[in-house]
């Protein structure tokens, strides 16, 4: 059987003045149906060319190596009506920024009905609207709101009418970038269940990219670390969360407070430094300026992905924790 998605080391690098930048390299990576996988990491470590390459939605001079594999069907051969048809009905994304992603003259029915009609040309407007309105119903929207314009409504609902365009087609994949960006905790929270509640319901798969490690780790069933491009650690939430073997997924794991829980400290603690430039990596490890445990041999080559305790991470001294 094959996965929702698939990726066969994927590296994504991007044409500048300076030479090709590389914002992925390597990344193999799978989502299964019922299945919540969370891809994490600072500004800058690759995370929304990730998610933008899944449907072929980079630059057009960006430079793509590797397999993305959706349904058993590597996206970067497609044909254009073929990719066509698979956006929105087979995948479909939900983008950073509800507000400068919808079209602030145009009322929600009709940005929802839209991906509609396009895979169903044949569709009358009744049948259009009944299923926009049933929709909005399932993100926890009144179907009264599909006649507001974008910004007569919040942060919150314009995010879940984000979501509820991503199911118009009832496609079987959602990759979700950052999609709790600039709401408070509280619509955070609601977000995420809603989310989080539908892959249960509807059993779609969903890959969901976030900075915060601690808001994965409460919907995802399996979490990648990514830094510099690459995935430094995969493994189930709860252990990459709590339990982190690569020396950034303890320090990302360390930036949050652990409120309730007595055997964590409260006050969060930060991490020195600053991402590499991807033009200039340093040798070895990418993070090894970053990492306090950094030894002469993490300069000498990159590490690989190790099996350690039922989860993979990318540092040569992960055995040793």
């Amino acid at each position: 059987m094959d996965h929702l998605l698939e990726l066969r080391g994927l590296s994504v690098a991007y044409r500048t003045t300076d030479g090709l930048l590389p914002a992925v390299r390597g990344v193999d990576l799978v989502v299964d149906a019922g299945e919540v996988v969370g891809i994490a990491g600072e500004s800058g470590c690759g995370k929304s060319t990730l998610a933008s390459t899944v449907l072929r939605l980079q630059p057009k001079d960006a430079v793509v190596e590797g397999e993305i594999l959706v349904g058993g069907h590597d996206v970067q051969t497609m044909e254009w009506g073929d990719l066509r048809a698979l956006r929105w009905a087979e995948a479909a994304i939900v983008f950073q920024g509800a507000l400068h992603s919808l079209n602030p003259v145009r009322r929600i029915e009709t940005q929802i009905a839209e991906p509609i009609r396009v895979h169903e040309p044949g569709i009358s407007d009744a049948a259009a609207a009944e299923r926009v309105a049933e929709l909005l119903e399932q993100v926890g929207l009144p179907p009264g709101r599909s006649r507001a314009y974008p910004h007569q409504l919040s942060g919150g609902q314009r995010q879940r009418v984000m979501i509820a365009m991503a199911l118009a087609c009832r496609p079987r994949l959602i990759v979700a970038d950052e999609p709790t960006t600039a709401l408070d905790v509280m619509v955070q929270a609601q977000v995420l269940d809603l989310m989080a509640g539908l892959v249960k319901d509807l059993g779609v798969g969903l890959m969901i990219i976030s900075h915060d490690l601690s808001v994965l780790s409460d919907v995802c069933d399996r979490v990648a670390v990514m830094y510099a491009g690459r995935v430094v650690e995969l493994g189930s939430a709860e252990q990459v969360f709590r339990s982190p073997a690569h020396p950034y997924a303890e320090a990302l794991s360390s930036a949050f407070p652990r409120v309730g829980d007595p055997a964590a400290r409260y006050a969060p603690a930060g991490l020195a430094g600053d991402p590499p430039d991807p033009l200039d990596l340093p040798p070895g490890c990418a993070f090894a300026p970053r990492c306090a445990r950094a030894t002469d041999a993490c300069t000498e080559a990159e590490p690989p992905l190790l099996e350690v305790g039922g989860r993979r991470a990318a540092c040569i001294r992960v055995g040793e924790r």
